[in-house]
């Protein structure tokens, strides 16, 4: 094929343009928990220690709130706008919040208004960029590119870690900009994806799908920087495929994914992500700060610092996994062996906090428990994005039918941002009340993911989405699989 390295820059080009939407979610997601430990914040929006657990609570949770109602938009949006203008939209709704979070209002019930609008916008993003990126990337780039996704997202959670770090180092606690500066630098990759939508083309099969089939061949002629009749073969086998989806899905009915099969594919997909945000890592990454005043004491900047490091370990072990392992390994022995490796972390930095507790204000040095703990925390990091950081997403995506596929993943997608609201809600709660206990109950939910992971999930690397699709779903392991690829193919 003709121009193929320019196909492949305008591929990756598009990747990188929509997975902005999960650098945006992951600066979102870090920033926060280090702006809520600002004294210049306390100051401005006027609440005291006391009810700082609850303002942690809520300036996290009613976002996820507001992105997980924004998943049952999104669907509808992206089908009538097309996945283009719907992540234009979604990018301006999220400015619109994070403008009116930076402004200095001192009150925290706009503040909180702000987090739901916000949410709105960053929610409907995370269901289109998965969506958009899988529609226009050749076959042989789908999986690498597709998990750009979570990769920037740690990217993005990296850098809110280190600005979140540099401003309480760089700013005096009376000057607002010290929270406002990584507040409003949220608009930076808004709008990198806002208007970077305006260097890319329409989705090849959205198009397709509203028989506008000339801009759609223009569409796909772009990507691929080529024209020749193996484009052409590509772009009869998209309308194909779309017109069988249409039959596929004619006449569907929500009360079919009750049917036994399919609702074991709904409930995979509802546990699969609820078990993603009980792994304890979502936690972590909204409340790093408080979590590490647990290992080396309140006071000082130091808990900062410690979760800024947090942050680079969480890109390179994503980008290694991504990079070299995601179609190496095998999907539910990565997810059992990953959640086995998390609840051994977990416990056992809950038995080292609970016997060397940390003191009450940082010390000149950190003490050699607190060292072993943030390798232990640092080790529970890495098994994560081995395993359940990157891995729901794929793996969702592939159980399905053609008939159920939509509504099945949306509603994975949205028990995705359910969790995340609870576990945020809940967690300040946990750390203000449990302290040390909050290790050791994330690592006994660890613990029972991996056994319900042995029990009920299939293996699905390398099968094909048809074979998946059309054998029962129970749970097999990685020989199981190739076993019964080998049995089909034979046949």
């Amino acid at each position: 094929m003709k121009n193929a390295t320019l196909g492949k820059i305008r591929a990756y080009w598009l990747g990188c343009v929509v997975c902005f939407g999960g650098f945006l979610f992951g600066y979102d997601s870090g920033i926060v928990g280090g702006v809520l430990t600002l004294a210049s914040f306390q100051d401005d929006y006027r609440y005291g220690k006391g009810a700082g657990t609850r303002t942690n609570s809520l300036s996290v949770g009613l976002q996820q709130l507001g992105a997980f109602v924004a998943c049952f938009l999104a669907w509808p949006l992206t089908d009538r706008l097309g996945r283009k203008k719907s992540l234009m939209l979604s990018a301006a709704v999220f400015s619109i919040g994070a403008i009116i979070q930076t402004i200095n209002t001192h009150s925290l019930i706009a503040f909180y208004i702000a987090r739901v609008v916000a949410g709105l916008g960053l929610g409907a993003a995370t269901v289109v960029v998965p969506m958009f990126n899988s529609e226009m990337m050749p076959k042989e780039m789908r999986g690498q590119v597709g998990s750009f996704f979570q990769w920037f997202f740690t990217f993005g959670i990296f850098l809110s870690y280190f600005v979140d770090y540099g401003v309480a180092r760089g700013i005096p606690n009376d000057h607002s900009s010290q929270w406002q500066i990584p507040i409003g630098l949220q608009l930076v990759p808004a709008a990198f994806l806002g208007f970077g939508m305006l260097t890319l083309p329409e989705s090849t099969r959205w198009l397709t799908k509203k028989g506008r089939h000339d801009e759609a061949w223009e569409s796909l002629q772009w990507i691929r920087a080529d024209s020749s009749q193996a484009t052409i073969e590509e772009m009869d086998e998209i309308r194909a495929g779309v017109e069988t989806e249409a039959r596929a899905t004619e006449g569907f009915q929500l009360k079919e994914l009750l049917l036994a099969e399919n609702f074991k594919r709904v409930f995979a997909a509802f546990l699969i992500f609820t078990a993603q945000q009980a792994t304890g890592a979502t936690a972590f990454a909204y409340f790093g700060p408080q979590y590490f005043k647990l290992i080396v004491g309140s006071g000082g900047d130091r808990s900062l610092l410690v979760t800024a490091i947090f942050g680079a370990v969480k890109v390179v072990a994503c980008g290694v996994f991504v990079l070299w392992f995601s179609e190496r390994l095998s999907r539910r022995q990565v997810l059992i062996g990953g959640a086995v490796f998390m609840s051994a972390c977990q416990i056992t930095t809950a038995a080292v906090v609970k016997s060397f507790p940390a003191p009450a204000e940082q010390q000149d040095s950190v003490s050699a428990a607190a060292i072993a703990t943030i390798a232990l925390i640092y080790l529970f990091v890495v098994a994560y994005n081995f395993s359940w950081g990157p891995m729901p997403w794929p793996y969702v995506s592939e159980i399905f039918p053609a008939r159920i596929r939509e509504p099945g993943v949306a509603v994975g997608v949205a028990s995705q941002w359910l969790w995340n609201f609870v576990f945020s809600l809940t967690t300040p709660y946990m750390i203000a009340s449990l302290g040390w206990g909050t290790f050791l109950v994330w690592g006994i939910f660890d613990a029972v993911i991996a056994l319900a992971t042995f029990f009920l999930l299939k293996e699905t690397r390398g099968l094909s989405l048809e074979h998946i699709a059309h054998t029962k779903y129970q749970a097999k392991n990685s020989s199981d699989a190739d076993a019964s690829v080998k049995q089909v193919e034979g046949e």
